[in-house]
């Protein structure tokens, strides 16, 4: 696989873009969209190819910058995080809110929706805990604790756990989240139990990611400049990844399975090669931090190339043709 510089958009925002996802395409609309949050506030909607603006902010009424977005897997509603403790749900058509979900007692950040849509997950930040919600009705199911790990050194704030990053596998039978000590945790979704804590990071862990083709295998982007490729249902850390200058923000998996993309605070976007395990090209397109890369998903009419999009603290989007 390789990427090419697409297409850029400079000043997509008015500040720091921080999320991106895409939107699947749908029966009433052929191709996904992709959707974007920045600490403006605002969340916007731009065309898969030509990043033409959609729609000017689908998602209204956030009070502080948007962190997080993910968007239903029937394209139809998106759920978008904002540093003022709510989760946004609206309609991607329209804008038009559907419900507001509220995760005291702090802020939540990553945010996935179930593989087959029936829950939305979101990593609780300081509450040390995944909080998740139905999508029938938007109600709260359950948070789920994230125990400390045998041996750890006391917390001496008190604060425990903050989780930063959640992942659903796509099989939706397991479920993880990162933290900013570099615990992850995963637990059992279907019985809602607590599994174990697979090992080997030692900072925030901002991103992760299941294989969309093996449900068992995680990926995992950290402050460390270590990407980890885990057995989520064993515990065990079967490969790493490194190659970065600095922060690993944004981890993303190729439809395929085949390679993996990261974005990171050393600016840069890199394409790496799952079965060597190794970086295989790295884009300077950015010249800020990168905070979220996103491959779009397979599906929809005249679709014939790959697409991966990275967002950045310099306001720019850049989309990235790859085959």
């Amino acid at each position: 696989m390789k990427l090419a510089g697409l297409k850029s958009v400079d000043g997509a925002h008015e500040e720091s873009i921080w999320a991106a996802a895409w939107v699947p395409a749908a029966d009433h609309r052929p191709a996904a969209l992709l959707l974007t949050g920045a600490l403006d506030e605002t969340v916007r909607l731009w065309a898969p190819d030509d990043l033409a603006s959609a729609a000017a902010s689908p998602s209204r009424g956030h009070a502080l910058g948007v962190v997080s977005l993910a968007a239903h897997p029937a394209g139809a509603v998106a759920a978008a995080v904002s540093l003022d403790s709510y989760v946004r749900v609206f309609d991607v058509d329209s804008g038009s809110s559907v419900a507001t979900l509220e995760a005291p007692p702090s802020e939540v950040w990553g945010i996935q929706f179930h593989p087959k849509g029936s829950a939305l997950a979101a990593a609780g930040g300081g509450s040390g805990s995944v909080k998740l919600w139905d999508t029938e009705k938007w109600k709260p199911i359950t948070s789920l604790a994230v125990p400390r790990p045998e041996g750890a050194r006391p917390d001496k704030t008190g604060s425990g756990k903050f989780v930063l990053s959640v992942a659903w596998s796509p099989d939706g039978k397991l479920l993880a989240c990162g933290s900013m000590d570099g615990t992850i945790a995963v637990y059992d979704a279907v019985r809602m139990k607590f599994l174990h804590h697979p090992e080997g990071h030692h900072m925030p862990v901002r991103s992760m990611v299941f294989s969309p083709v093996d449900p068992h295998v995680l990926f995992t982007a950290s402050d460390d400049c270590h990407i980890h490729i885990y057995d989520a249902k064993e515990k065990s850390l079967i490969g790493a990844m490194s190659g970065h200058a600095s922060w690993v923000l944004s981890i993303d998996v190729s439809p395929d399975g085949m390679a993996v993309a990261t974005g990171s605070s050393d600016r840069t976007v890199r394409l790496w090669d799952i079965n060597t395990r190794a970086s295989v090209q790295t884009m300077s397109n950015h010249n800020d931090q990168v905070w979220a890369v996103a491959f779009r998903p397979p599906g929809g009419t005249g679709v014939r190339a790959g697409r991966l999009a990275s967002v950045s603290d310099d306001k720019s989007i850049t989309l990235y043709d790859y085959s």
